[in-house]
């Protein structure tokens, strides 16, 4: 089998729901981050056989297959293709997945796996309908949130740790801003704002400088009147779309392209749809495994801030009693509860900004992360070994 690999990874800054980005179509974002990126690696979009968009709420604006409309807003040739792919919350790492599967087997030379979510415009849930009753006779289907809340109690994931985790998210996320950490992965995307300005989005929306433990404590449980879990520990409702151009070796040498990682190993997993949220656990495990590593060879984890009991949860489970030094090289800038979580788009966000900051620490190996609706997730291990 082939080796697969990274040769660029761009995203747009991440728009709160009703903000900056809230005017912009999903199909016309995912379009300029697809421009972004083949400006960013210099290379001629002819030349991509395939693009895969994640995209959970497929419906309205994000309908008729998103994949293959945002390639042709784009300008791209008409021969470049285009699917879309929903594995719900992991949906665009799955795509990023399926594109380096085609270079790994080498059915595609050049291929891009993205995603793109407009939770501003297409309403999370609109494309669902009644749930099938021999499911809920099955499984006790419950909401996220309540989930949540049964990790964090499964888990002995204390309120007080993760107000503290969902502070220092925005901390990590501020800093990263200010240094200028995100400026080589975010692309610069000009809009028509909500007022009916025209602006240039070129930084993250959610994270909030006036956040204090104080606030965070005083916030009420968001799902139930005893719990957890409030409105700070769960990630941001958010728009945004992230993208990745992958080619095989032979490719990157003909178009004078830098490999900048490869796809050392991927995999999923799937875990009780009740509790549903714990699968980054059983995937993390998964994914080592298939790379023949362990958790101390991995310089840097992105994992989703779905909730933060989410990645304590998974920080204990696989760190036992280092869980502190796991959390150390974790969502080292922030995660979804300060910058957002569009869904279609995290996955790509995810392993974008996993690519920019391996790069920056000289790191080798990095891993990705999400845990997913009805009890799945999937892990991606990438190497900058090239």
């Amino acid at each position: 089998m082939a080796d697969a690999y990274i040769l660029g990874a761009v995203r747009t800054a991440i728009g709160k729901r009703g903000g900056v980005l809230s005017a912009t179509r999903p199909d016309d974002l995912a379009a300029e981050c697809l421009k972004g990126l083949v400006k960013s690696a210099d290379v001629d979009p002819v030349h991509v056989e395939d693009v895969v968009m994640g995209c959970v709420t497929q419906t309205g604006e994000q309908g008729m297959n998103i994949g293959r409309m945002a390639p042709l807003l784009a300008g791209f040739p008409i021969t470049v293709n285009g699917t879309t792919v929903n594995r719900m919350c992991a949906s665009s790492l799955q795509a990023v997945n399926f594109a380096a599967m085609g270079v790994m087997s080498g059915m595609h030379d050049l291929t891009i796996g993205a995603g793109v979510e407009s939770m501003s415009r297409v309403s999370m849930g609109s494309d669902a309908g009644p749930l099938n009753e021999k499911l809920s006779d099955r499984f006790d289907i419950i909401p996220q949130g309540l989930s949540a809340e049964l990790v964090a109690e499964r888990w002995e994931v204390g309120r007080h740790e993760m107000d503290l985790y969902s502070l220092n998210s925005h901390v990590r996320a501020l800093y990263a801003i200010d240094n200028g950490y995100f400026d080589k992965e975010i692309i610069p995307v000009t809009v028509t704002a909500p007022d009916g300005e025209t602006v240039t989005v070129t930084v993250d929306e959610g994270p909030r400088r006036t956040t204090n433990l104080d606030k965070l404590s005083s916030l009420k449980p968001a799902f139930k009147s005893d719990g957890r879990i409030t409105a700070a520990s769960s990630s941001q409702i958010s728009d945004g779309a992230a993208a990745v151009l992958i080619g095989s070796a032979q490719k990157a040498a003909e178009l004078g392209v830098q490999r900048r990682a490869k796809f050392t190993a991927m995999a999923v997993a799937g875990v009780d749809p009740t509790i549903m949220l714990s699968g980054p656990i059983p995937a993390t495990q998964k994914v080592l495994a298939k790379a023949g590593l362990t958790l101390d060879d991995i310089g840097v984890f992105e994992v989703n801030e779905a909730f933060t009991s989410v990645v304590l949860a998974w920080a204990k489970a696989l760190g036992g009693s280092n869980s502190h030094k796991l959390i150390e090289r974790t969502n080292v800038n922030g995660g979804a509860v300060a910058l957002g979580h569009p869904l279609g788009c995290s996955g790509a966000r995810l392993l974008t900004t996993l690519l920019h900051e391996m790069e920056r620490r000289d790191e080798r190996y990095g891993l990705a992360t999400l845990c997913i609706g009805f009890g799945m997730a999937v892990a991606t291990i990438i190497d900058r070994n090239v």
